[in-house]
């Protein structure tokens, strides 16, 4: 059963709020400070749900979901904005069924591991009985 998670976050006490939950959850955490390097876990064939920051510098969220769709990396991940945003802006337009949730920071720990155990569970279930 896939329990992967990765953080998409330059804030680096972002990243370890996180891994403190994951941990708590079982879950497997990658930490990614870039968009860039985000993509590189891709390559390497990280599949999972990914909490994706909006503003980083030099690649934004909405420009990593882009490439992860352009360079055919989507496939087999969710991503769930975690951002401190409080509502999209319009570099969002064109990339909302690649977006499965939208929380804001400072976020609820519990709610935060309640979604992501929700998100696997979507993962981890066969779309059809032949792919069993």
């Amino acid at each position: 059963m896939n329990r992967k998670i990765m953080i998409v976050d330059d804030n680096e006490y972002v990243r370890a709020s996180v891994d403190i939950i994951c941990e708590s959850g079982r879950l497997d955490l990658t930490s990614a400070a870039s968009g860039m390097e985000c993509l590189e876990r891709l390559k390497e064939g990280f599949r999972g749900v990914i909490l994706m920051d909006i503003m980083m510098p030099e690649m934004d969220g909405w420009d990593t979901i882009r490439e992860m769709v352009d360079r055919d990396l989507y496939q087999g991940n969710i991503v769930v904005m975690l951002t401190g945003m409080g509502e999209p802006d319009s570099k969002m337009d064109g990339l909302q069924e690649y977006v499965s949730d939208y929380m804001t920071k400072p976020f609820n720990p519990d709610e935060l591991l309640d979604s992501l155990e929700y998100y696997l569970t979507l993962l981890n279930t066969p779309v059809d009985d032949h792919e069993r």
